[in-house]
């Protein structure tokens, strides 16, 4: 008996899906589901509003979790260490140099 071969089912990407860019991730859970929120942090934001959430069963997050592990491990193979910067936190080391914008009125307060 010949076994068949599996292929992965194919992946339809709609044309009104839309991409976004995350930065941050909230990642919290039940006893059922991992909630994923994704948002962008940007600096001297008051309040970040979650862009897209993806709940999954605990298993589907395991091997979320298994998938982008080994995709990592792949990426830093072809294109070198990923290093995660060292600080009093992420944030600050990501956002430190960044500043408001300068008031045109007056160059030593922001706008």
């Amino acid at each position: 008996m010949e076994e068949k071969k599996k292929t992965p089912p194919e992946l339809l990407l709609p044309e009104s899906l839309d991409t976004i860019f995350s930065n941050m991730v909230r990642v919290s859970h039940t006893p059922a589901e991992i909630v994923l929120d994704f948002a962008q942090m940007l600096p001297a934001q008051e309040a970040i509003k979650v862009l897209s959430r993806v709940v999954m069963t605990p298993m589907g997050a395991k091997l979320f979790y298994a998938a982008l592990r080994d995709n990592l491990m792949r990426y830093e193979a072809s294109f070198g260490e990923i290093n995660i910067p060292s600080g009093t936190s992420l944030a600050s080391d990501l956002f430190r140099s960044v500043h408001p914008p300068k008031n045109p009125d007056n160059p030593d307060e922001a706008s």
